[in-house]
């Protein structure tokens, strides 16, 4: 075989296993938000303020009380998710999904909201519907388990309230104030 067939069969059979491996899902865009959660699950509630940096691959969220106080401080990155409590317990698991899940009572899909925040599909995602207004922003969409409206203000390109509902948990997600990271 000559060294410039080689070369072709090498170079179509590393084409095809990048093929194989499917597209890389690429990081949700970087931003930092502040805004208000509302959580109903099971027989109970949860009210609070929210502050979410993103950054590329890595999360930060404060859940705040009325006066302040954090009521819960979560870390996620690709290693996995910690949570510190109010007390200063911290508890530890492969995501805020399930970290929250069994710390709160109650899933917070941050792998979603990371880009429904944005007014996107998370990719990743089984994605069975979408609805789009006139403009052709999403205005409905399911995504796995979840069933997000989407609520917009004037021509703002990001939502300014998310409605969430998934298993046995109610989400209503405001955004008062949305900063786009640094590219």
């Amino acid at each position: 075989m000559s060294s410039m067939f080689r070369c072709c069969i090498a170079l179509c059979a590393a084409f095809l296993a990048a093929c194989a491996a499917g597209p890389a899902v690429a990081p949700a865009p970087a931003f930092e938000l502040a805004g208000r959660v509302a959580v109903r699950f099971q027989d109970r509630g949860f009210v609070s303020a929210v502050r979410w940096k993103q950054n590329g691959g890595s999360d930060e969220i404060w859940l705040t009380a009325p006066l302040g106080q954090t009521i819960a401080y979560l870390q996620a990155d690709a290693a996995g998710a910690m949570l510190t409590a109010a007390d200063q317990k911290q508890y530890r698991a492969s995501s805020i999904e399930s970290l929250t899940r069994s710390a709160l009572g109650w899933r917070f899909p941050v792998a979603g909201m990371r880009y429904w925040v944005l007014g996107q599909p998370a990719p990743g995602m089984a994605l069975a519907a979408v609805e789009r207004n006139d403009a052709g922003r999403i205005t409905r969409l399911r995504q796995d388990d979840w069933q997000v409206a989407f609520n917009y203000v004037a021509e703002s390109l990001v939502p300014s309230r998310l409605e969430i509902v998934g298993g046995d948990a109610e989400i209503r997600f405001v955004i008062d104030n949305w900063t786009p990271g640094p590219p």
